[in-house]
């Protein structure tokens, strides 16, 4: 039974054809809005898209958890299968189009290791900078109280993540001669521009919104040439534009 028939899902979801997108440009739905506009830009490959006010709580409407139980932007849809097939989680999200789309592997590796390599990179920010990003917005900008231990320990975990990525791409321990720095996350050498970056990046430039200091993230040279070094591709910044802004 297709995911999409039922009257309630609105007609530009029920009615789109190819690769469907839908997003609310957060840092989680910026993902895959940077990786569709790359593919744009470097294939041709072409999408439709439908926005989103999460703050209306559409996401936990019965046609949305059709799609996504989990009940969270952003959800891709890939119409070319025999049924519509929904994609949930931003990490699988950014894997399917990759093996849907990038041909020429312009955004990943041909290697297994660098591929495993690619893939530790994606999951590292999901399973652990994301969480702990989310939790220090949410106690230190939205909650009504403020509880100086909850902040603390979650600020500490997200600059230590950060931390993490500053040696990788510091190139610390990557050459016996001394630090090679690296220009991405993810391949050999100083590394390739891929859904590694990608998956990260939208969360990690958010640092000034989550409270932590000018003098906290000198400590991360590497990682803030990293983040202005991204900023600066157009796609990106079309990603982040008025494409994906509510009207």
């Amino acid at each position: 039974m297709s995911h999409l028939n039922k009257n309630e899902t609105p007609q530009d979801v029920k009615n789109a054809k190819g690769i469907h997108l839908i997003t609310q440009s957060t840092p989680n739905g910026q993902k895959v809005q940077i990786f569709l506009e790359e593919l744009g830009d470097a294939y041709n490959f072409e999408w439709t898209t439908t926005l989103i006010n999460i703050s209306t709580n559409e996401q936990k409407k019965d046609w949305f958890l059709r799609l996504n139980p989990n009940g969270r932007i952003p959800v891709i849809i890939d119409n070319t299968q025999n049924s519509p097939f929904p994609v949930m989680e931003t990490s699988a999200e950014l894997l399917y189009l990759l093996s849907l789309a990038d041909k020429d592997h312009l955004f990943s590796f041909t290697d297994p290791l660098e591929h495993s390599q690619c893939v530790q990179w994606l999951f590292l920010w999901h399973g652990s900078g994301a969480p702990y990003h989310g939790q220090v917005i949410h106690f230190v900008i939205l909650a009504k109280e403020k509880l100086p231990y909850v902040i603390e320990r979650f600020t500490n975990e997200l600059l230590r993540v950060f931390d993490v990525l500053e040696i990788q791409l510091s190139g610390k321990y990557n050459s016996a001669t001394g630090p090679a720095p690296r220009e991405y996350l993810a391949g050999q050498g100083t590394g390739k521009y891929s859904v590694a970056d990608m998956g990260t990046w939208p969360w990690v430039k958010l640092w000034e919104f989550t409270g932590i200091t000018e003098k906290q993230m000198d400590q991360f040279p590497h990682l803030r040439k990293w983040l202005d070094r991204i900023e600066a591709r157009p796609p990106v910044q079309r990603a982040m534009g008025d494409k994906y802004k509510q009207k």
